[in-house]
């Protein structure tokens, strides 16, 4: 009698990871081990069990051992990090980095220990490599802000090249968020992401108009990025909010010179 059973499954076919297949899955799996713990604290015995190898295979690809290992981990999340502020020249400017802010701090909250470690310092595999790494990430935020105000970066580049104190401002900017992202952190996460996106979102548009007063080229900055903003978005609502207060100040104006 013919058997009615269903055949089973053929085997799935084995494919063999090559060298450099196999030497980037190791630091994804330590960057998962390193967003829960200081670096120093993580093994590489625990990361060869996380990434499904031996401990001689870690080695093999990574003969400087745990050092050579988190360096390139950390690598790989300075790349993840710079994707963050990559965004489309799409819509208002500071819509576009509210979009940007999101993902920075769906980062942070993912990689919360790791992140708090890593920038904090004090680590025993914190080397001048790793804090140029580091360095690196806030370089490259700088640049895509920069652009979404509608200027590039190098001094020497075509087009429109952002200034000293713009770019001072720009930096000065992705540091607070640095900051504030670490006293959250110390907060236990609070104010909600999306609060402290929307205030980071306005101390660009403060530092923004503060720096104006003072500098033509971030004045020209910013009545190019208020053309481009809407009623509805985080400039409008911001100004909405602050006209009012700002008007209380207006004893604190010079009088206007008498008429001859």
């Amino acid at each position: 009698m013919t058997s009615t059973a269903a055949a089973p499954p053929p085997p799935r076919a084995y494919r063999r990871l090559s060298v450099e297949e196999r030497r980037a899955q190791l630091p994804v799996a330590a960057l998962g081990l390193f967003a829960h713990r200081a670096p120093d604290e993580v093994s590489l015995d625990e990361v060869a069990v996380a990434a499904g190898v031996s401990r001689p295979l870690v080695y093999r690809y990574f003969p400087g051992g745990r050092q050579q290992l988190y360096e390139a981990a950390l690598g790989s999340a300075a790349d993840e990090l710079k994707l963050c502020f990559t965004e489309p020249p799409v819509g208002p400017p500071t819509e576009r980095v509210a979009r940007v802010l999101d993902r920075y701090l769906r980062f942070v909250d993912e990689h919360d220990t790791g992140f708090s470690a890593l920038l904090r310092g004090g680590s025993v595999v914190e080397t001048s490599r790793t804090t140029s790494i580091v360095d690196g990430v806030r370089r490259a935020a700088a640049e895509e802000i920069l652009s979404h105000l509608g200027r590039i970066g190098g001094a020497d580049a075509g087009g429109r090249s952002a200034g000293p104190r713009l770019r001072m401002m720009v930096r000065s900017w992705i540091a607070a968020v640095e900051a504030a992202s670490l006293i959250w952190l110390d907060e236990g996460k609070q104010p909600p992401a999306a609060e402290l996106r929307g205030w980071l979102v306005d101390h660009l548009i403060a530092l923004l108009a503060a720096t104006a007063a003072t500098d033509e080229e971030t004045a020209a900055v910013v009545r190019d990025l208020l053309a481009l903003e809407t009623p509805g978005g985080p400039a409008g609502r911001l100004a909405e909010l602050v006209i009012p207060v700002v008007a209380d100040a207006a004893h604190l104006l010079a009088p206007a010179p008498a008429a001859d």
